[in-house]
């Protein structure tokens, strides 16, 4: 059995290792704002590996399409406040229909409406910057013999919106 401090470490080594690639590939030109969007999921892939939100269907499909709409809305409507507020509740609305769920995705939207992105900003930082969490995550996750493999499935999906946020002893 691992102590909770040697796994501690492990993860914070793993994490460091995984949002160190992230910004060496996603380049410099990023946004300092998505570095706490990406800081974020870091933390749920190396602490919270298990959950629906770590998974990649969430990790991708939240990230992607919260960057995609916040893209869409500042494109066709400006960077109104209202805009962003319409932006978030698209992309949650969205990442609660199509079950991709992942919290720090949330930001994207306001990112993109913010950083007034153009479509390559789903490319290079959004993807690549999401894909180098990933695979560090899925390689980590196998070199500590006691570690569960990430991902526990690659299309396993977040709970669906009635299904979010529900409260059971």
């Amino acid at each position: 059995m691992t102590s909770h401090w040697a796994r501690s470490l492990y993860s914070a080594l793993g994490g460091s290792c995984a949002i160190g690639l992230a910004l060496l590939l996603a380049g410099p030109g990023m946004s300092p704002f998505l570095l706490g969007s990406l800081g974020a999921s870091t933390v749920i892939l190396f602490v919270l590996t298990e959950s629906p939100a770590a998974q990649p269907r969430a990790l991708l499909g939240g990230h992607l399409s919260a960057a995609f709409i916040g893209i869409a809305c500042q494109q066709w409507l400006g960077d109104a406040l209202w805009v962003y507020a319409l932006a978030l509740g698209l992309s949650l609305a969205f990442m609660l229909t199509m079950r991709v769920v992942h919290p720090p995705a949330g930001a994207n939207a306001l990112i993109m409406v913010y950083q007034h992105a153009g479509w390559s900003a789903l490319l290079q930082p959004v993807l690549i910057g999401v894909l180098s969490l990933g695979l560090v995550t899925l390689l980590w996750s196998r070199l500590h013999p006691s570690q569960k493999p990430y991902p526990l499935g690659w299309n396993h999906p977040s709970p669906s919106g009635e299904d979010w946020g529900s409260w059971r002893p």
